[in-house]
């Protein structure tokens, strides 16, 4: 195994690529796409009309976080409530709980496109 071991908030993980923008901390390499517009996700404005717009609803239980539920399922998506502090395991999660709707892509590749 290789990589580097990175202690943060009490948690101990192995990251094996410490170039990665999960090892800066800076979700500025990934960018969320919505698929069927090909438009970048660029504030939670976008975020919440496109989720909106699959059915999601918006959930206001923690005044610290901007959170999403969808009825007919279990999911809810927690994100920071600063966009800025948005990272690719956060987009991730939305692709994860919303197939075929949004891609995470490299930045520099979706420029090219």
């Amino acid at each position: 195994m290789s990589g580097v071991w990175v202690f943060k908030n009490g948690v101990v993980r192995l990251v094996e690529n410490p170039g990665s923008d999960s090892f800066k901390g800076s979700g500025q390499r990934k960018v969320l796409v919505h698929v069927s517009t090909n438009e970048v996700v660029t504030s939670y404005e976008v975020l919440e009309r496109i989720l909106l717009s699959v059915g999601w609803e918006r959930y206001y239980d923690d005044p610290d976080l901007f959170q999403f539920h969808k009825r007919s399922s279990v999911h809810l998506v927690s994100l920071p409530k600063d966009f800025n502090k948005l990272k690719s395991m956060h987009m991730y999660d939305i692709v994860v709980k919303n197939r075929n709707v949004f891609e995470v892509r490299d930045i520099y590749s979706h420029r090219a496109n």
